[in-house]
């Protein structure tokens, strides 16, 4: 590192004030015009807006800074104009005698004034959450930046100042004393010794470089991309350009992320794999990027102390203060060695070579237990010992672990992600990822040492320190420890009546985490190698290719067959309204109304279980499963309907609605309601207007297919008080226009409340005027209940009750299988029998055994539990919440729906309603890394569609509310 002490001596800020910048701005340079202060550290700049020019910046140098080095800015600055136009930056204009700096006096002082022109653009600074996207381009526009210096040649680079990261820990250790708090303090001096420490070997290997020395989000301005994040175009304030790491300044862009509390350290992966992908970096310069970035939070700190005692009334040195230290303890929150592995790990790079020796050692030693062969247990997300919520009982580790020894020996897994760890309702990934196994052996079995070395014990257990550096961590319940000197294969201790936690570590003196996140587990899976070698069987149980799955799925399914989020997640297991993925993360499922009674319900699973392995056959056949369900869909239906059709999905079950209606009536014509959906089969699929789902929906429509306006009195065309009736009029004037036309409708189909739309409630007396016209025509009224029925929306079992209406025939689905494909068609016998007239109907699979039972088990299941009174008590609860978040976010621009069936409706002007469709997707990723699941409906995708598992409670309502609170809050 260079030996030269850095600067220090900058002072407060220069006194000139606007009006004296105004004036140094017209007699040197000409120019006039509006203006107004920039805030800043340490200089003064003033913005001044002259009438139809481009805006310019006249700053005033602190005069701690040298004229060379403001020599030096210049020159980067018309290099980068020449050399990278693409890039922008501010560009110094000359004075009316061609100079670009000037001296002037101010007061006692001398000051230097020169005169940028402004980069335009939003600043990134504010924004609570910086997207995975805007990371990455942060760290691409560093390695840009960082490249096209690099040709710079200028004698006012090379000088000792204070953010040179070869110099950060002398500029600890001469500002700590600043550190006011001594607890901080303390937390700064040490975080800097052990940072440079790691640094020091490393150092001679590391480029240097002309370097911008601050680009952080304080400094980059972009523009906002069609979901209202910044993306970043513009780099600005060139004040700390100087020759200094290359590494060091990624590593200052990475504490724009670790500044934000919304962030996990790890946050700044996509920017490091950004820049490498365009300046890649060296193994040296990649080893020591985390310590660099602890050593810039530790300088932030005790230069921030520094400068507020020098300028106390400066309000841009005291607000960041907090935001600075964040930055040095959330890089402290890391262990230094899983940040490098983990960083390794981003790059593809292979484990630091310093750990070699002691990998090796671990995949030659010898077993623990020599002669014993323990039964391996999965404690997996997919386990089948942890069905029907077994896996959130306490202790059930441990007595899983006893059944599988039986009189021998068991063991868990290694790179297991334990079910048995997974944490409900919560924003926060779950350590679950087994470092560690659980060993099981008869009390009294000799342990024996697999490596020779040094043994010690202590509270935290065992280590045996070999001489590679790999260490060996024994837990749990031992026996006869010896500490000192062991030979490979002597007794090392016997295993007492609990389990012997068993870890192996190639750090020496670190003493790692048994379990890990699912973001961390590689970095630390490289650290804690594979200890099936001491346990003489393979207790490995690690996806070497997380992303191989994926790839096989986006090779054999065709691309129509979209799946949720742009990356998704693994999901291998469901329970009640929660889905948990292969990392054992829970996410709050509130979007899955198929699985109405809730994931994994062992009622279900036993019921169909049993009739699986008793009879399954199709509706032709006669069994009591077929006539108990078609009594109780028949009971639950309103007089006078009393027919059921039982068929596969809610597809098939508009289908024969329809196929229905237009042979009772002779007639093929029907009327729909715009901006639906209905299904996928040739007639459902007819009347589905939804250009969600099909962009070209409205013009490829059958001619017997007319349509109505969607009757959403929120966006509609008609609105108010008086919508409902309105709307009822067009209707009544198509069915007459089509009477008139010798065309009258079959059926007038809709939702009775607008699913699609994301449950957007139809106006009061719609139902009922479009209901009479369709019947005085001679037609149908058919509700598709298929989404939004069987008790979802509380109050009402079917939606169209809450419209006072009655059909004259039901389609439903989704709920009624949980899962399984069961659909029904419910109606009158008058309308059955004269469809029975014209043959006879059959569907294989929709009346089987196995179908009924699983129907008669999921309507036994929402009566018993509750679960409709139970939609109706957290649907309220929850719609007040999402109510007070719209009073709370312009964003929100109405709240749709009742009981669980709700939509958040996302507008950019709640005026003109321009509907935030970007927004919408990137809040619902954004949810998605807070464990919420929700997804874009409606037909501009601008409403967030919550309806999840009738089993919802409160206190998971409240994990959906809170995390849709942060992302409008801190952004997505």
């Amino acid at each position: 590192m260079p030996d030269d002490a850095p600067a220090l001596d900058v002072s407060p800020r220069p006194t000139v004030d606007v009006a004296r910048g105004v004036e140094l701005a017209r007699e040197l340079y000409g120019v006039a015009g509006p203006a107004r202060e920039l805030g800043s550290q340490q200089d003064r700049n003033v913005l001044l807006e002259p009438p139809g020019e481009r805006r310019v910046v006249l700053k005033v140098a602190n005069r701690g800074w040298g004229r060379a080095a403001l020599e030096a800015q210049n020159a980067a600055l018309l290099h980068l104009a020449e050399r990278a136009p693409d890039l922008i930056a501010p560009v110094p204009l000359p004075a009316g005698d061609g100079a670009l700096l000037h001296e002037v006096v101010d007061g006692e002082d001398t000051v230097t004034v020169r005169l940028l022109t402004f980069v335009e653009g939003t600043p990134l600074t504010g924004a609570g959450y910086l997207a995975p996207a805007v990371v990455a381009d942060l760290g691409a526009l560093g390695a840009r930046l960082t490249t096209a210096l690099a040709g710079l040649d200028h004698p006012g680079l090379d000088r000792p100042i204070q953010w040179d990261q070869r110099r950060a820990a002398d500029v600890v250790a001469r500002l700590a004393g600043s550190v006011r708090d001594p607890h901080r303090r303390a937390v700064v001096q040490e975080a800097a010794r052990t940072a440079a420490a790691r640094l020091d070997p490393l150092a001679p290997a590391l480029r240097v470089g002309p370097v911008h020395g601050d680009l952080t989000d304080d400094n980059v301005v972009g523009d906002p991309d069609e979901a209202g994040r910044v993306r970043p175009t513009g780099v600005i304030d060139f004040g700390d350009l100087a020759l200094g790491w290359l590494a060091g300044d990624l590593a200052v862009t990475c504490t724009s992320v670790l500044r934000r509390p919304a962030h996990h350290p790890l946050d700044v992966l996509p920017a490091v794999r950004a820049y490498d992908a365009l300046l890649p970096l060296r193994d040296e310069e990649l080893a020591a990027l985390w310590p660099l970035v602890v050593l810039r939070g530790a300088v932030l700190v005790a230069a921030g102390e520094h400068q507020l005692a020098l300028d106390p009334d400066n309000p841009d040195l005291a607000e960041p203060m907090e935001g600075e230290w964040h930055v040095l303890t959330s890089a402290l929150s890391l262990d230094p060695d899983a940040a490098e592995a983990a960083l390794r790990a981003a790059l593809g790079r292979p484990p630091a070579p310093a750990y070699d020796a002691a990998r090796a050692a671990a995949a030659a030693a010898a077993p623990l237990v020599p002669g014993t062969t323990p039964v391996v247990l999965d404690l997996s997300v997919t386990s089948e010992h942890l069905h029907g919520g077994r896996f959130l009982e306490p202790g059930v580790e441990e007595e899983l672990l006893r059944a599988a020894a039986g009189s021998g020996a068991a063991v868990t897994r290694w790179g297991e992600a334990r079910l048995t760890r997974t944490v409900l309702d919560t924003t926060l990934a779950p350590a679950a990822v087994a470092l560690v196994v659980d060993l099981l052996l008869p009390q009294g079995t000799p342990l024996t040492a697999p490596v020779g070395g040094s043994l010690t014990a202590d509270e935290d257990g065992v280590r045996l320190t070999h001489a590679s550096g790999l260490v060996l961590h024994l837990g749990g319940d031992l026996t006869g420890v010896r500490p000192g000197g062991i030979e490979a294969g002597a007794p090392l201790a016997r295993a007492g009546a609990g389990p012997v936690r068993v870890q192996w570590c190639v750090v020496p003196g670190r003493r790692p985490p048994g379990f890990a996140t699912g973001r961390e587990a590689p970095a630390w899976r490289t650290l804690c190698p594979d200890p099936s070698a001491l346990l003489g069987t393979d207790v490995v149980a690690v996806d070497d290719d997380p992303g191989e799955l994926l790839g096989r799925r986006r090779s054999a399914l065709a691309p129509m067959q979209e799946s949720y989020y742009d990356e998704p997640m693994r999901i291998e297991r469901g329970w009640r309204h929660h889905l948990v993925d292969v990392d054992g993360r829970a996410y709050v499922d509130a979007v899955n109304n198929v699985a109405s009674i809730g994931h994994g319900h062992p009622r279900l699973a036993d019921a169909v279980e049993r009739q699986l392995r008793t009879l399954n056959t199709n509706s032709r056949f006669h069994y009591r499963a077929l006539v108990e369900l078609s009594e109780r869909l028949a009971a639950l239906a309103p007089d006078p309907l009393d027919q059921v059709f039982l068929v596969n999905s809610g597809s098939e079950a508009v289908d024969l609605a329809l196929r229905m209606a237009q042979t009772v009536t002779g007639r093929p014509d029907v009327v729909a309601v715009l901006e639906a959906y209905h299904g996928w089969t040739a007639l459902s699929d007819a009347v589905s207007t939804s250009l969600y789902d099909n962009p070209a929906a409205l013009g490829t429509r059958p001619d017997w297919v007319h349509l109505a306006s969607a009757p959403n009195p929120y966006r509609g065309r008609h609105r108010g008080p008086g919508a409902g009736a309105a709307y009822g009029q067009e209707v009544r004037d198509l069915v007459e226009g089509l009477v008139a036309d010798g065309r009258p409708p079959a059926a007038f189909v809709c939702e009775p409340l607008l699913g699609n739309a994301g449950g957007v409630l139809l106006p009061d007396g719609y139902l009922a005027a479009a209901y009479d016209a369709v019947r005085a025509a001679g037609g149908l009224a058919v509700a598709d209940e298929v989404q939004v029925g069987y008790g979802r929306t509380g109050r009402w079992w079917w939606a169209f009750e809450r419209s006072g209406v009655v059909p004259d025939v039901i389609t439903v689905a989704k709920p009624m299988g949980a899962g399984h494909p069961l659909g029904a068609v419910i109606t009158t016998r008058a309308v059955a029998e004269a469809f029975g007239a014209a043959g006879s109907f059959f569907s294989s699979a929709g009346g089987s055994p196995v179908s009924c039972v699983t129907g008669l088990t999921v309507l036994d299941v929402i009566e018993d539990e509750g679960l409709q009174a139970n939609a109706a008590a957290v649907g309220d609860h929850l719609l007040a919440g999402l109510a007070g978040l719209a009073d709370r976010h312009r964003i929100v621009g109405a709240v749709h729906g009742a009981g669980l069936y709700l939509g958040v409706e996302l507008v950019r002007d709640r005026v003109t309603l321009e509907p935030a469709t970007a927004e919408c997707a990137a809040i619902c990723e954004r949810l998605r890394e807070l464990g919420v699941v929700v997804q874009p409906a409606g037909e501009r995708a601008n409403v967030l569609k919550l309806k999840p598992p009738m089993t919802l409670t409160r206190g998971s309502a409240d994990v959906v509310l809170g995390a849709l609170d942060t992302v409008l809050r801190d952004g997505w």
